[in-house]
């Protein structure tokens, strides 16, 4: 996580401990035992650390797999750091980060290069092929591992190995009008400047942003668009092309912007948010609509069933709030972290955390014909292009560095989640233990366990889709047992907290029908059902057998009840509603008059992240709404 000059700082990684009971935990804890040492199985089987034993010279090892494949070596590694601080005394984890970051060591060249694919395949072509290669892509992940294991302590000799590369790029980018066709290394470079202190690295990703948008990487298959190149990013006006390229580009924008007071430059990237957030998103938070180049669509162009939505690209764009969160403290970013990372995050890992969507629908026809792994109607355990998985791993591993943040006021809670967090403020430790179900129960409960004797101001996050909410507790601060306003999206409580001080923050949680910009062509005439922060979706498995998915239509006037359902468990809260079945007959088109009458069912809504767990099958998040009955 970035260390930056904004409005807020960042706890580190063990500052909170997230409680498995909670939803936020049990994603975290899963990734430890399950998803982290799957990636680290399939990057031995699948080649990639056979790649780099390759590059290191050792016999009977040859190259295998996409010319990017260090990059998925690198972004477990950094899981495995992140890992690491939450459980120090782990042998077998730190015996896998001693023994991949040796080889790496093992796989550097002399002056500091570091590339398997380029090393083994194609030595000749280094720095040859910048709008293909994914040089700087793959070296942005190397830093952002280093990042991880110097701030966690994991491996303070990966920070070597990444320096040594750095330098060699800062010598050679410093001199040559060049960018890389895929976005990544600006962030990267700024984090490593932030643990080093090297300012070489922050002119670095300065330099290469302000050489973006010259037309350097030509059109190639899609346009410059593609690579980020079609336009300088200061003078940007919306989203476009390969939206992780672009996402990612978008973070380093705003941590160049931050580290050197560029208000052009961060004006751009709140510009671009507004386009991309107010026209280009799902309602999962997920971005990309075109199968076809990866890329953002049209304003408003948001099919639901041929919908891209990279889990890369939510990925990103958490990454890109989180900064905005940091500079700003503005509550809309951390509701789109909230948002994206409930739904369209959470959906691409399944519940035994060793499948994983590549692309995540938000409607998958019955008999639906997949375009290949990218567009499959089930989770997979790998890909060829692999980058999804390890992807997930470490924004998983790091998830406790965003639940809070910290000023020079006090503590500021943004997500909600069984949790303990320690900050320091005005030079005192304080901790505050939270309880709740959340995201199932709008009831959030923190307890004083330790703080200063002097005022302090402890800020909660009332979201964005919350309408209402109480506020009570037996305190010594402002709260005094009774409501207190949210101001920009935050209720901020000042006192002299006593230990065992506590706030019940209750926020309510209705079930919300939501409806499409008029615009989305895609899903007119549809709803989607959400409470709290869940999208919630139809599936086949919860109809009756000779029933289609694509046959439902919501009642209008339906009556929505959410709670526990005896066939599923193992889901807090499910909403049962009625609803329709269409029975058209054979005829693809016909007039009103024609239409047969509907067949009353009863419907089962799980939520969206949910999905795909039982049996494969249709799904769909936004449901058709049957016509209001005709009169004569």
């Amino acid at each position: 996580m970035p260390v930056a000059r904004g409005a807020l700082r960042p706890l580190g990684v063990d500052q909170v401990r997230l409680d498995p009971a909670g939803l936020l935990g049990h994603l975290r804890a899963r990734n430890a035992t399950a998803t982290l040492w799957h990636c680290a199985d399939h990057l031995e089987s699948h080649g990639n650390l056979d790649n780099l034993r390759a590059a290191a010279g050792e016999p009977d090892t040859e190259f295998a797999g996409m010319w990017f494949a260090d990059s998925d070596v690198y972004k477990t590694l950094e899981a495995a750091a992140w890992e690491l601080a939450s459980a120090p005394d782990d042998a077998e984890l730190r015996t896998l980060v001693k023994d991949v970051v040796a080889l790496l060591a093992r796989a550097q060249r002399p002056d500091g290069y570091l590339n398997s694919y380029f090393t083994v395949v194609e030595p000749e072509a280094r720095w040859r092929k910048p709008d293909w290669s994914h040089e700087l892509y793959c070296a942005g992940h190397l830093f952002q591992a280093a990042v991880a294991a110097g701030r966690t302590g994991a491996a303070p000799e990966l920070v070597d190995i990444a320096r040594r590369f750095a330098d060699l790029l800062a010598t050679r980018f410093g001199q040559v009008e060049e960018i890389d066709g895929h976005p990544e290394v600006e962030t990267a470079l700024v984090e490593l400047y932030r643990l080093t202190g090297h300012r070489p690295y922050l002119e670095l990703a300065r330099r290469l942003l302000d050489l973006r948008g010259r037309g350097l990487l030509g059109q190639g298959r899609f346009g410059s668009a593609y690579y980020q190149d079609h336009v300088p990013p200061r003078a940007a006006r919306e989203v476009a092309g390969h939206s992780v390229r672009q996402l990612y580009l978008l973070a380093g924008m705003v941590d160049v912007a931050v580290e050197t007071d560029d208000a052009e430059l961060f004006a751009a990237a709140e510009r671009l948010w507004d386009d991309a957030f107010g026209t280009r998103v799902y309602i999962t938070g997920a971005h990309g609509s075109r199968h076809r180049d990866e890329a953002y669509g049209d304003p408003y162009e948001l099919p639901a069933d041929r919908a891209y939505a990279e889990t890369c690209a939510s990925i990103a764009s958490f990454q890109w709030n989180w900064r905005m969160l940091l500079a700003t403290g503005g509550v809309r970013y951390a509701d789109e972290m909230e948002r994206v990372l409930c739904n369209a995050i959470a959906a691409a890992v399944s519940a035994d955390g060793r499948h994983f969507f590549y692309s995540d629908p938000l409607h998958l026809r019955a008999n639906h014909h997949s375009g290949g792994e990218e567009d499959a109607a089930r989770r997979s355990s790998w890909f060829r292009c692999a980058c999804c998985p390890p992807n997930i791993a470490r924004l998983m591993a790091s998830l406790p560095a965003y639940v809070a943040t910290a000023d020079d006021s006090g503590l500021q809670i943004h997500l909600y989640g069984q949790a303990q967090v320690t900050a320091t403020v005005a030079g005192a430790p304080v901790r505050v233990e939270m309880t709740t179900v959340y995201p199932w129960d709008g009831r959030v409960e923190l307890t004083i366990i330790d703080g200063p004797a002097t005022p302090w101001t402890l800020a909660l996050r009332i979201p964005g889709w919350c309408e209402a909410y109480t506020l009570t507790g037996t305190t010594t601060g402002t709260v005094n047992g009774g409501p207190a306003e949210a101001a920009d999206g935050y209720v901020r409580l000042t006192g002299a907290w006593a230990p065992g001080a506590r706030i019940v923050l209750d926020l309510a949680m209705p079930v919300r029908r939501m409806t499409a910009h008029p615009r989305v062509d895609a899903v007119r005439g549809c709803v989607a059902l959400a409470r709290g922060p869940l999208v919630y979706c139809l599936e086949q498995a919860d109809l009756e057998p000779g029933a289609l998915l694509d046959d439902v239509r919501l009642d209008p006037a339906a009556t929505i009840e959410a709670g526990a359902h005896a066939d599923l468990p193992d889901i807090p809260v499910v909403l049962t509603l009625s609803g329709s079945l269409a029975d058209g007959g054979p005829s693809l088109y016909r007039t009103q008059a024609t239409e047969r009458p509907a067949t009353p069912i009863t419907l089962t809504a799980i939520p969206y992240f949910l999905w795909g767990n039982r049996t494969e099958g249709p799904m769909r998040v936004w449901i058709p709404v049957a016509p209001e009955p005709r009169t004569t």
